[in-house]
């Protein structure tokens, strides 16, 4: 393709929510880069998102939630790219997707990190995600050895209008306390809506965590969501650049391009410590609320005069990690918002986040996340 060549592209991506938006707005900054022409949410008459007739593209980038949206799409025979796996055995689309394992993953040692043991899956059909999410998320569960329930009644409708009965009677037959992993800020404001109006205390007996953040829906209502944040920008981009490589020829990859999700942003509805010993409780609020200052772990033994041997079993015991496992995670999960939403020099970030020097921040961060702070930055930084 000459320089001067302008390709038309589609996005037919919903832009009523943070996730959307945010795609959308990374799509937006790849075009201008790369001299596209976008056609942003075009609509049919039903107001459902479609390729206008006779509209002359090189190319689609949807989110492609409905049969009715994959089969219109298929028709048209263009280079597509799908920014989810809701229909999985369509082989015609490239795929650049959340990694699903990962939030699975996030989500549990959130939970596990407040000493809950145990879970549960709430996640409707919306249209919204693919069943997947719930799938992996319960694997992820049980493979650490707990289990997990998850929400199945029959004949109750779903969605947003849902029957509250059948769900409180759900909820009534679940230990306590529960961390309950909503596939997305919507499930995760009904049900934390459902527990509300009955009484049940948010996150005492219940602990909610969407899988997806929102910053009104998440932000707004009460009370406020935790909730994993993912990589949008680097989700969008990377959509863009595998849609480029399609139109140019390039084969279909066999595999979906999966992309970490980047945190998981604690709100009110995961403001606990399920943890009966309250000594442990002290000592943990102690770290959270230091974490800043470069705590150590022998601090926390002059402060608690507590024998590190001892000290080792009880965190062991009730979180499955060490306390220097779990200062360091809190370090580079603190690392990471500070990457994201400040400018900050790398030297800077590592000292606001109580690392002892730049070199090994940036050794622990690659071998934490899998890229040097610097790169990890560039890919995922949102603003």
């Amino acid at each position: 393709m000459s320089s001067q060549a302008i390709r038309r592209v589609a996005v037919l991506i919903e832009t009523d929510d943070t996730w959307g938006r945010t795609v959308v707005r990374a799509i937006g900054k790849y075009a201008a880069e790369n001299h596209w022409r976008l056609l942003i949410a075009p609509r049919d008459a039903q107001q459902r998102l479609r390729l206008p007739r006779n509209w002359q593209g090189d190319g689609v980038i949807a989110h492609m939630r409905t049969r009715t949206l994959v089969n219109h799409l298929r028709r048209a025979g263009l280079p597509t790219v799908d920014v989810s796996i809701m229909y999985p055995d369509e082989q015609w689309v490239g795929r650049v997707i959340t990694d699903d394992t990962v939030r699975s993953e996030m989500a549990l040692n959130h939970f596990r990190e407040r000493g809950i043991e145990h879970f549960a899956c709430y996640a409707p059909q919306m249209g919204r995600y693919s069943p997947q999410r719930e799938m992996l998320f319960v694997q992820a569960v049980r493979e650490a050895g707990y289990a997990c329930e998850t929400f199945r009644a029959k004949g109750v409708r779903e969605g947003w209008s849902i029957d509250p009965g059948p769900v409180l009677n759900w909820l009534s037959q679940l230990k306590r306390p529960l961390g309950l992993f909503a596939s997305d800020p919507y499930p995760a404001r009904q049900i934390a809506d459902i527990c509300e109006s009955a009484g049940l205390r948010i996150p005492d007996e219940i602990a909610i965590l969407a899988g997806d953040d929102d910053d009104l829906i998440c932000n707004l209502g009460f009370p406020s969501l935790s909730a994993v944040q993912l990589a949008c920008g680097a989700l969008g981009r990377s959509a863009a650049a595998l849609l480029s490589k399609l139109m140019e020829g390039e084969p279909i990859p066999k595999q979906p391009t999966k992309i970490s999700p980047l945190q998981v942003c604690a709100r009110h509805s995961t403001d606990l410590l399920a943890i009966n010993d309250s000594e442990l409780q002290a000592i943990l609020r102690y770290i959270h609320e230091n974490i800043a200052q470069g705590i150590q772990v022998k601090q926390v033994l002059r402060e608690f005069a507590i024998s590190r041997r001892h000290l080792e079993q009880r965190f062991r015991s009730e979180l499955g990690r060490s306390p220097a496992e779990l200062i360091r995670g809190l370090r580079l999960d603190m690392a990471k918002r500070v990457l994201i939403e400040t400018d900050l020099s790398i030297a800077e970030a590592s000292h606001l986040c109580g690392f002892t020097s730049t070199a090994h921040f940036s050794v622990a961060f690659q071998q934490q996340f899998g890229a040097p702070p610097s790169v990890w930055r560039s890919r995922f930084a949102q603003r």
